[in-house]
């Protein structure tokens, strides 16, 4: 089995990681100083996402990556039932950062509370996991205060040592916030966007300097690099991608270039999805892309990627090529 270690943890994982937003069925996100949106992937069967959550443990996936977030903690809950009587044989990453209820599946954006929370946050995500300690617990709010952070820093070392938590780390694309957190004791990853349209190699640097793992998130584009989209596509209105314009400027680039790399991503009968995830392989050594799933095929599918491994020096330089012609440098 392909696998990979996260960071300066002890913690070896396969190369695949579970993205778990998606099981999580429809929620509202009520930030702060504005109106609630949709956030979730549209309705979800919990009997047939269990499936899918042991199908992949089955194929050898070890990490699995949800959020207090995602459905409003109902994704922890199914990722708790899916992993029972498993719990030894994987990895589990969460995050924290927000206000959860669980009974209106709303989720309130509160920066002010972080610290306040961060215990019974912790308290409420092992109760909805099933389990009696989180591998990796991860802070989801990309632009908190970096002088808070340091706080709350010393609050997960606490956790730490407490046996509630194991690691810990920062979901955000910002890389002066996961500065913050990088040489802290037990902080091994950063969580942030990755994928073949879409890199950040100031990120990678940080994780190269610091020891820490990469958990790659997006590592399909919200599914456009699967190749399956056009500009006509639509979603329903709980589907978070219904707020994305398929005929727009921006993503009409973005298809482009998804067909110039059918060639070089399906080489050697990888499928697109499967091309995608080699391609962060092969990009960096630190990379764990997690994508997420609705069903056990798609599992299946994600997971027969390790059976290609990275993607070879050459065709990570003809993606970065072909890319290079449709993306602009900040894209």
């Amino acid at each position: 089995m392909f696998t990979r270690k996260l960071g300066k943890s002890d913690l070896e994982v396969s190369a695949l990681g579970m993205g778990c937003w998606a099981i999580g069925s429809p929620y509202q996100m009520k930030p702060k100083d504005g109106d609630p949106f949709g956030a979730g992937w549209g309705k979800m069967d919990d009997a047939e996402s269990i499936r899918a959550i042991q199908t992949a443990v089955d194929l050898g996936i070890t990490l699995f990556d949800t959020a207090a977030d995602y459905g409003a903690g109902h994704s922890e809950v199914v990722v708790g039932k899916g992993l029972a009587g498993r719990r030894d044989k994987v990895v589990i990453a969460t995050k924290f950062g927000h206000v959860i209820n669980e009974a209106t599946k709303i989720v309130y954006g509160d920066n002010d509370q972080i610290l306040k929370n961060v215990r019974q946050d912790v308290e409420n995500s092992l109760r909805r996991l099933q389990t009696d300690y989180i591998d990796i617990y991860q802070l989801h709010e990309a632009q908190y205060d970096p002088e808070l952070a340091l706080k709350l820093r010393d609050e997960l070392e606490t956790l730490v040592q407490e046996g509630k938590i194991r690691w810990y780390g920062w979901s955000t694309d910002l890389v002066d916030r996961a500065r913050v957190f990088a040489d802290g004791a037990h902080c091994t990853a950063i969580q942030f966007r990755l994928n073949a349209v879409y890199d950040n190699p100031a990120m990678r640097q940080l994780c190269q300097e610091f020891n820490l793992a990469g958990l790659n998130k997006d590592p399909l584009s919200r599914g456009i690099l699967t190749g399956k989209f056009t500009p006509s596509s639509t979603f329903p209105t709980d589907d978070i991608r219904s707020q994305m314009n398929f005929a727009g400027a921006d993503i009409m680039r973005r298809l482009g270039a998804v067909e110039a790399l059918r060639g070089v991503f399906t080489t050697g009968g990888r499928t697109m999805a499967q091309g995608a995830i080699c391609y962060i392989w092969g990009l960096d050594e630190r990379m764990v892309p997690i994508p997420g799933f609705k069903n056990a095929k798609q599992v299946e599918e994600n997971a027969s990627a390790l059976q290609f491994g990275p993607m070879s020096a050459e065709e990570v330089a003809q993606v970065l090529a072909i890319v290079a012609e449709y993306e602009p440098p900040e894209a």
